[in-house]
C-alpha cells in the first residue's frame, strides 16, 4: 500500500485520518430503547439521545476523512413498533435533518435517503427532497436508510431492470439499480448494542464488508467507538475471496 493511502496517527496514537482504502462506513444504530430502559426513561427518550449520537458520529467521520457514511435509521420492520415510538422517530428525523442542513456546508455533506418513501408523510418527503437537491454537489455523502430493507431493495432493483427491458441480469446491473448505486460498497459495517447480525441491512452491498460489533449502546457511541472500529479494521487483511 502506498504511504499516502495509509491511516495517519498522532504521536500519542490517536487516529487523525483514515487511509484511502476506507471510504465507506455503515452503522446499525442499535440500543436506543435498552439505553432508555437502563436510565429509567421512556423509549422515546432513547431515540432523542440516539439522534445526538448520530450527529457526533457523522461529524467525527468527516473529521477523519471518511467519504461515505450510511446509517440504519428505520427499517421496513420498524413499523411494527408502538405508534408513539414511530411518531417520535419520524419527528426526530425531521429535526435532525434540519440540523444536518445547517452543518452541510461546514462538513461538505451530501444528504441522501435510501429506502421506500411511499409511507412517509408529505411534509417529511418534501424536506427529504429539498435536502437532497440543495446538497447534491457536495463531496461527502451521508446515506440515511429510512423505511429500508435489504430484501425489498433487491426486489425493487430487479423490478426496475425488468421495466427497463432487461432479459438477462448481471451483478453489475443489480449494483447499478440499488439505492446506493452512486456509492462504493461499505468497507466496514459497525453494529452497536452487542447484537451480531445484519437485520436486513445492505445485504447485497455488505458481501465483502468487514464487521465490527460492540456492546456499547448507540446513545453512548461516539468518536472513541468509531476509532476503535477503524483500528480493528486496520488489523485485518481483506482478501475478497483470493489469497494475499
Amino acid at each position: 500500500m502506498d504511504l499516502n493511502e495509509t491511516p495517519q496517527y498522532s504521536a500519542d496514537g490517536r487516529l487523525l485520518r483514515v487511509g484511502a482504502d476506507l471510504q465507506h462506513i455503515a452503522f446499525i444504530m442499535d440500543g436506543n430503547g435498552r439505553w432508555a430502559n437502563l436510565m429509567g426513561k421512556p423509549r422515546e427518550f432513547g431515540h432523542t439521545e440516539g439522534a445526538k449520537a448520530f450527529e457526533r458520529v457523522v461529524e467525527y467521520c468527516g473529521d477523519i476523512g471518511v467519504k461515505y457514511v450510511t446509517v440504519y435509521a428505520f427499517s421496513t420492520e420498524n413499523w411494527k413498533r408502538p405508534r408513539a415510538e414511530v411518531e417520535k422517530i419520524m419527528s426526530l428525523l425531521e429535526m435532525y435533518l434540519d440540523k444536518l442542513m445547517e452543518k452541510a456546508d461546514k462538513y461538505d455533506l451530501r444528504v441522501r435517503f435510501i429506502g421506500d418513501r411511499t409511507p412517509l408523510s408529505e411534509k417529511l418527503i418534501k424536506k427529504i427532497e429539498k435536502a437532497e437537491a440543495l446538497t447534491f454537489y457536495r463531496t461527502r455523502t451521508v446515506n440515511i436508510a429510512l423505511n429500508y430493507g435489504g430484501r425489498a431493495e433487491m426486489c425493487a432493483a430487479v423490478n426496475k431492470l425488468i421495466r427497463e427491458g432487461k432479459t438477462e441480469i448481471t451483478e453489475k446491473d443489480i449494483s447499478g439499480a440499488l439505492y446506493t448505486a452512486e456509492c462504493p460498497d461499505p468497507d466496514l459495517i459497525v453494529r452497536t448494542a452487542g447484537e451480531q447480525r445484519l437485520s436486513n441491512f445492505l445485504l447485497w452491498q455488505g458481501a465483502y464488508s468487514e464487521f465490527y460489533f460492540t456492546d456499547t449502546l448507540w446513545p453512548d457511541f461516539g468518536p472513541e467507538g468509531v476509532e476503535a472500529a477503524v483500528n480493528a479494521y486496520y488489523k485485518r487483511t481483506r482478501r475478497f475471496g483470493g489469497l494475499v
